[in-house]
């Protein structure tokens, strides 16, 4: 039922041409934007927040607010206007009137972390629906771990055409479907707008139907008939399916000579434009300036807010389950976890295991997942693959979400995003896995983790050449170069089963940042067989085996740590003295000091080595360096085969070595 805020209609209407009037207003003072999905949304938007909506500005991070997603993210103006309207203390008037500036806070799209009451960074079509998915998902699971009292709520989410064109829509609207996140409504803006002009010059999809079909309870209402999108966010909010709600709106609703026209999609009104557009609204305030009585009414809606936010602290501090939960939402308990890897590497140095860094994930995991209650696994369909699953991880399924491993399907884009929506939900954390390779599937959501600062972890197995038989198509020759490239992201590369529990450790203790672990399909022997307390990854690199001088220094990573200590054994045995440095973050090797990454890597000739291109290896590597690697793609064959094939061998490095001294 809905729990409407009591304002009249003519009250509601207002509400909703405050949005339209600041939404043209800002767009015209920056020159720049997106006016015609707020001025379109804007009923849809009043309606839902006036109705149904609780969040609490006072309070933006209470855990069992509702969640809204502006997935069409270049509509931003909506969501800075109702941020504004609701009272958020970050969002005063000047905000608005500095849309799109530099330093404001509200950035062309909606950008998580520069304001309150932003879920999620939107813009990348179908982001922001997808991303939606794993915030539904984390409400079930939790709901299911701490009952309804401490977790009940709802995902809604605003969607436009371009967002459902986008193909991890489908990953998305599938999974939502399958597993009957009934707590998700997403209301289409159904304007049959796109940039170069009406929807039918690139699809006639039934949007509809594709809901249902992937299970999904739909429904179609016209987007400026308030009462008939009561009725129907009532009736989804009944339904136990996930609901879409085909909202047919007129873009730019409003303007008298644009509205309903690709015109008004992403350009300003121009300034008799708006003023036809006050005229036909009757608006008659100036640019930015909002009566009272409005400002009055959206207030209301925080106020009713804040009331549900007080009843459900009342409800958590009397709930058994209260510290529980806290702890859930709170940080990683970072001194039980340095303990447990700290034991658990002590072990591995002892019995110096031969694994595939696959497998040693697996092993980590097991000690990670034993002493963080809160991890949750998945894969997108590799799971006996990557090994991502632990013993006594049990998986969510449809109407059944006790458990703490997610099976995503082949979904690897879809995946990413839903563990961006997990982890910014809060209460859980999220990693997942598939093959190193399908990071370009992924990429889209992974540049949001790091854009947004979301310590997801990716665990990419088969990382390399390494992999064999299944040949170029999955060998990622470049994307570990890819992924490094990109601002924010660590990406790991762990030698054996020290390194990758240590890798793993360093990922868990991320609040900010995102982590790769690139894992290897072929076994390797444990290299590091003397315990240190110390996280030596953490440095990024560190000298692995030292000589009394340095004639060369040997830099690698992964795999080819072996190939670069057995090049080592066999130039000391010529009377070559070389030193072998492990890298296994070259980001958190760029975070070291000056005088540490010269003691590390020393003024001897360098050779790096690793089973992929050179791009990105300048942080180790002078011109006049040397390099044993991939010029190109792979090739179908035995592990062994291949790197014999491409070079890659401990012969080649000392060969090398010899021509550089």
């Amino acid at each position: 039922m809905t729990i409407q805020t009591p304002v009249t209609r003519t009250t509601e209407d207002l509400m909703a041409n405050a949005i339209r009037a600041l939404a043209m207003d800002a767009v015209q003072k920056a020159n720049s934007g997106h006016p015609g999905a707020p001025m379109g949304m804007a009923d849809v938007a009043t309606v839902l927040f006036n109705r149904f909506v609780s969040v609490d500005p006072k309070d933006d991070r209470w855990p069992d607010r509702d969640r809204f997603v502006m997935s069409a993210g270049h509509g931003s103006m909506l969501v800075y206007a109702i941020n504004h309207l609701l009272g958020y203390d970050d969002m005063p008037m000047s905000q608005l009137q500095a849309f799109r500036q530099l330093g404001a806070r509200t950035a062309g799209h909606p950008e998580y972390g520069h304001a309150k009451g932003i879920e999620t960074t939107t813009g990348p079509l179908g982001q922001g629906i997808s991303t939606a998915v794993g915030m539904a998902l984390a409400e079930r699971m939790l709901n299911a771990r701490f009952g309804s009292d401490l977790m009940d709520h709802y995902t809604y989410v605003i969607a436009g055409d371009g967002c459902l064109m986008e193909g991890i829509s489908h990953e998305a609207i599938d999974l939502a479907g399958h597993l009957k996140l009934g707590r998700m409504i997403v209301l289409w803006d159904d304007n049959g707008i796109t940039i170069d002009g009406g929807t039918e010059l690139s699809t006639s999809t039934d949007q509809k139907a594709r809901f249902a079909a992937s299970g999904w309870h739909v429904q179609a209402v016209d987007g400026h008939d308030k009462e008939a999108i009561a009725q129907a966010i009532e009736a989804a909010r009944a339904d136990p399916r996930p609901s879409m709600i085909a909202c047919r709106t007129v873009i730019g609703y409003g303007a008298p000579n644009k509205q309903g026209s690709h015109d008004v999609h992403g350009a300003p009104l121009g300034e008799d434009e708006i003023a036809a557009t006050r005229e036909a609204l009757n608006w008659p305030h100036p640019p930015f300036h909002i009566p009272p009585e409005v400002t009055e009414a959206w207030r209301a809606i925080a106020r009713r807010g804040a009331e549900y936010r007080e009843a459900w602290a009342r409800r958590l501090s009397q709930s058994p389950l209260a510290d529980r939960f806290r702890a859930a939402f709170g940080p990683v308990d970072t001194k039980a976890l340095d303990a447990a890897i700290c034991a658990y590497k002590h072990r591995l140095s002892q019995d110096a295991p031969k694994v595939a860094t696959r497998k040693a994930s697996e092993m980590a995991l097991e000690v990670v997942n034993g002493t963080l209650p809160d991890m949750v696994g998945g894969s997108a369909d590799l799971t006996g693959s990557n090994l991502t699953r632990t013993k006594g991880q049990t998986p969510v399924g449809p109407g059944d979400y006790a458990g703490n491993y997610i099976h995503y399907g082949i979904r690897e884009h879809g995946m990413a995003a839903a563990m961006n929506g997990i982890a910014l939900h809060g209460g859980l954390r999220p990693y997942g896995g598939t093959f190193l390779a399908f990071a370009d599937y992924a990429r889209g959501a992974m540049r949001l983790s790091a854009l947004m600062g979301v310590p997801v972890a990716y665990v990419m197995t088969h990382d390399s050449i390494g992999l064999g038989e299944d040949g170029p198509t999955h060998q990622p020759v470049e994307t570990i170069a890819s992924l490094r490239a990109m601002p924010d992201m660590l990406v790991f590369r762990p030698a054996d089963a020290v390194e990758t529990a240590e890798a793993w450790q360093i990922a868990m203790e991320q609040t900010r940042t995102p982590s790769v672990l690139a894992l290897s399909r072929q076994t390797l022997p444990t290299v590091r067989r003397r315990h240190t307390d110390a996280n030596c990854s953490a440095r990024g690199a560190y000298v692995l085996r030292d000589a009394p001088r340095r004639d060369v220094t040997l830099i690698a990573t992964g795999s080819e740590i072996e190939i670069a200590l057995a090049a080592s054994d066999a130039l000391t045995a010529e009377g070559i003295a070389a030193a072998v440095v492990s890298a296994p973050c070259f980001e958190l090797f760029a975070q070291q000091d000056a005088t540490y990454r010269t003691a590390t890597l020393g003024a001897a000739p360098r050779i790096g080595i690793e089973a992929a291109i050179r791009m990105g290896w300048d942080l180790f590597l002078r011109p006049e360096d040397g390099f044993i690697g991939m010029t190109g793609f792979g090739a179908s064959a035995p592990a062994a085969d291949l790197y014999r094939h491409f070079g890659i061998t401990a012969e080649a490095v000392a060969g090398l070595a010899k021509r550089l001294i």
